[in-house]
């Protein structure tokens, strides 16, 4: 039930939002952009400095994954945990510093070992099943709401990163068709991916305790044996590389635009001599996800997601303020709602980001302090937006006065 409601709640808002707001602003810091002209500076700076801390958090956790899929193959490897997730961001590092074809192009063969040892999985099972399917019968009887929360985490955390893609618009060729052709299939492909994936694992009578330490190779051994286990393992290891360098590619662009308005140090925009990206900008990341590696999976999960649904909620305030007072400003793709019925659409994910925070706060394990410590931190990083945001105008008086107007000339 939760996979088939949170992306409609919780992406499909997201993704008209995204779609809206960069057809009619397809520019270099994408949803930092669309903030600062709607909102101002100062709310410029909120995203700006949420989204880098959300991604960084999001960035450690796909290391971590690939050391889980590659203990597959060799189960001592998570004793080399560290070393091996400094590999992946350095390398990915380089990898960015050449710039965004080359980041695409890996990707594009990345995805291809991903999505193929699936499809072999399920075309296997249906060319073998003969049994009865059997479909769970809907209800929430016996579900806490600490489940439910972290149920709707899982799921948020597989289904967002829709504004990602949008930093780097002035990148693109034709970027506004660009945008609408490949978000409409990544979303339609990630869902048909789930739920199939999900749908076979429940007809196939696994042990859930098993999937859950194993992962999907293990469902995969079950089905066509080793081989199809090994190659879904495989197309994971290629899964975590290709995230973590799509999502690099992102984030690197917005310290540069918060350089530009003077918000960050300018030495972070500065670009490569042969490749014009931000290198500084990559290296910095980069250095700091190497940190952020040392926490827990659960933790970074958590943590993740609040931070970016704050970021996310500027960016649907962004879309109707830019609807007051843009009208008419032209927009390839517009959402056939008016402004009420918006408010009506931002309601949806903002349920589902309340429902998965009071789970989490109500889980039975905070009382030893494994979810206040994700949650705390996701606070502190929140309130940092404000503080930093007080040291910088009084660093730099005149961005006080920018801070009250808009931006129409972006």
């Amino acid at each position: 039930m939760l996979l088939l409601l949170t992306p409609l709640l919780w992406d499909v808002p997201t993704i008209l939002t995204v779609l809206e707001l960069n057809s009619m602003m397809p520019v270099t810091g994408g949803y930092y952009q669309w903030v600062k002209r709607a909102l101002g500076l100062r709310f410029a700076w909120f995203e700006g400095l949420w989204t880098w801390f959300y991604t960084f958090i999001d960035l450690a956790i796909y290391p971590v994954l690939f050391v889980e899929y590659l203990s597959f193959f060799y189960p001592e490897a998570k004793v080399f945990k560290i070393p091996i997730c400094l590999l992946i961001i350095w390398s990915s590092a380089l990898l960015n510093i050449r710039g965004v074809v080359p980041v695409g192009r890996v990707s594009e063969i990345l995805g291809i070992m991903i999505l193929a040892p699936f499809a072999i999985m399920v075309v296997a099972f249906f060319g073998t099943f003969s049994g009865i399917y059997h479909f769970p019968t809907p209800s929430i009887q016996g579900l806490s709401i600490p489940a439910l929360g972290m149920g709707f985490y899982t799921i948020m955390w597989n289904f967002l990163g829709w504004d990602n893609v949008t930093t780097y618009a002035e990148e693109v060729n034709h970027p506004i068709k660009a945008y609408l052709k490949s978000v409409g299939t990544a979303f339609l492909a990630i869902f048909v991916v789930y739920t199939l994936t999900i749908f076979v694992a429940s007809q196939s009578g696994i042990d859930y305790s098993a999937l859950e330490s194993s992962g999907f190779p293990l469902l995969g051994t079950m089905i066509g044996g080793h081989w199809l286990g090994s190659l879904i393992a495989f197309g994971g290891l290629a899964s975590t590389l290709g995230l973590y360098s799509g999502v690099l590619l992102s984030v690197s662009r917005v310290p540069k635009v918060m350089a530009d308005d003077q918000l960050l140090p300018e030495q972070l925009h500065r670009e490569h001599k042969t490749y014009g990206t931000p290198y500084i900008s990559i290296i910095t990341c980069s250095v700091v996800v190497s940190i952020m590696i040392m926490l827990k999976f659960e933790e970074l999960l958590i943590m993740d997601v609040i931070v970016y649904g704050a970021a996310l909620f500027l960016e649907f305030i962004a879309l109707i303020v830019l609807r007051k007072h843009y009208p008419d400003e032209n927009r390839p793709f517009r959402i056939p709602l008016n402004t009420p019925q918006l408010w009506l659409m931002i309601l949806f994910p903002f349920a589902v980001y309340v429902i998965a925070l009071v789970g989490t706060i109500m889980s039975p394990q905070k009382d030893n302090g494994g979810i206040w410590l994700p949650v705390v931190l996701s606070v502190v990083a929140l309130a940092l937006g404000q503080i930093l945001w007080s040291i910088i105008v009084w660093r730099r008086p005149q961005l006080r006065e920018l801070a009250k107007t808009n931006h129409p000339q972006v």
